[in-house]
């Protein structure tokens, strides 16, 4: 198992114990350093690489462990590290591709209390939390929400609401992030830059744990929702010049086979004009379950024509998960 790099927040950014009504060692000890390791094959390791390196969120203290899901998709191996340096092996019980949450259960008794789960619709912009690291105070950072807003990934990944905070943590994947209660509010999910100015451009999106909630029972007893999957095209876009272009195609997905090329403009969905990031995402989920059919108007070197692309359930491109 990969061993903590040895860093620091720097001690101004650090929360201080005499700042919160709660007991912040004790929040702070739920927190774990994850690492896992995915076969060189797995669909996932061009993308995000075969060892993973983050952080989880002791939440039961029966071990179940929520994480970002990206630390643990496909992972054959997954380790858990204690801030007394105790480590224990993991398994991945859960990745939720529409929040984007993880679960894993350690398969050792912890020892460790469990960090409560707050509200995020309660969290205010300007409220003050900690991005919590493991490793305790000096992998932790005090910070403030600075935004509750939509958020849209080049992934086909779209939040309606994302909390976002600042000071960036600098190893943000699967931090806590903590209210003035004490409580998890939030999982550490992406570093942003927005603008140009070093203390104010860094941001972090946080994925909110109030989408946890209706989902916990589902994807701690079967693994996923009972919910069909949602189509996925395998395409990966951004906005420019307020168009959706495409910017790359996963290598076994749809878009690539139905000959959906780098540059394409994304114009319409079924008829409906793309407006956003968001909007595309929104309008390809409208047109029904993984396997349908998405037509789309695409605009290619001064041509516009109309394709279709048959989706397909993503998580069937990945590897299960096994025991150790």
């Amino acid at each position: 198992m990969a061993t903590q790099p040895e860093w620091r927040i720097p001690p101004g950014l650090q929360p201080k114990a005499e700042d919160y009504a709660f007991d912040l060692e004790t929040a702070l000890s739920s927190v774990l350093t994850l690492t896992s390791h995915v076969p060189e094959d797995a669909f996932t390791a061009e993308t995000l690489g075969s060892d993973r390196s983050g952080n989880g969120v002791l939440i039961r203290e029966d071990g179940l462990v929520l994480t970002i899901g990206y630390l643990i998709t496909e992972a054959e191996e997954i380790w858990l590290r204690a801030n007394d340096g105790r480590t224990f092996p993991g398994h991945m019980l859960a990745y939720d591709q529409e929040t984007g949450f993880g679960l894993v259960q350690a398969l050792a008794r912890l020892d460790l209390p469990a960090l409560r789960i707050g509200s995020s619709a309660s969290a205010r912009v300007g409220d003050p939390v900690v991005v919590a690291g493991a490793g305790g105070r000096e992998k932790s950072v005090a910070a403030r929400i600075v935004a509750k807003q939509e958020f849209a990934g080049y992934w086909e990944y779209v939040l309606d609401e994302a909390i976002y905070t600042l000071p960036a943590h600098p190893n943000w994947g699967g931090t806590a992030v903590i209210d003035q209660k004490g409580e998890l509010i939030g999982i550490g999910s992406l570093h942003l830059e927005q603008g140009e100015d070093e203390d104010t451009g860094h941001l972090n999106m946080v994925v909110p744990i109030d989408l946890l909630k209706p989902i916990l029972d589902e994807l701690t007893t079967l693994g996923r929702r009972q919910q069909a999957p949602r189509p996925w095209l395998g395409v990966y876009a951004s906005e420019m010049e307020d168009r959706v272009v495409v910017v790359g195609r996963s290598q076994r997905g749809p878009a690539r086979k139905a000959d959906i090329r780098n540059g394409d403009i994304i114009v319409c969905v079924a008829g409906e004009p793309v407006s956003s990031l968001a909007s595309f995402y929104r309008l390809i989920r409208a047109q029904g379950d993984a396997g349908v059919e998405i037509p789309l108007t695409i605009h290619r070197e001064g041509r516009t024509f109309e394709t279709r692309v048959a989706s397909t359930d993503r998580s069937r491109m990945f590897k299960a998960p096994r025991l150790h």
